[in-house]
């Protein structure tokens, strides 16, 4: 899988899970941390746990393993290492806090509007 392939993924799978505000952004130009964050806001810890348990599921079945995963103490904030693909699952409050946006405002945008469901 490419490191776009497995952006879109994760973000159709938490989609699935209901996940709001979901975005990804490229950013291979800014750093070599990865090459794409994929954000997410849930609407408690509860669906933190389960839109992350979500996205571990779709990209194993992809054959890509999870190699850390940082914030499940307080369930607020969720991030999964991926490598190439950082994924953060936030509750409101601590996306507002992170403002990851704001600190990666230069990064490029990726068009979900193909894979995401519209209600």
């Amino acid at each position: 899988m490419t490191p776009k392939e497995m952006a879109l993924t994760a973000a159709k799978a938490l989609d699935e899970k209901k996940g709001g505000d979901i975005a990804a952004i490229e950013i291979t130009e800014q750093t070599t941390l990865a090459d794409y964050f994929v954000l997410c806001t849930a609407t408690s810890t509860t669906q933190v746990k389960a839109m992350s348990d979500a996205c571990e599921e779709a990209m194993e079945k992809q054959g890509e393993t999870v190699h850390h995963i940082e914030g499940h103490r307080d369930g607020a904030w969720l991030l999964m290492d991926f490598s190439c693909v950082i994924v953060h699952v936030f509750t409101d409050e601590a996306r507002k806090f992170y403002d990851l946006e704001r600190l990666w405002a230069d990064a490029q945008e990726v068009d979900l509007s193909d894979i995401l469901v519209k209600e």
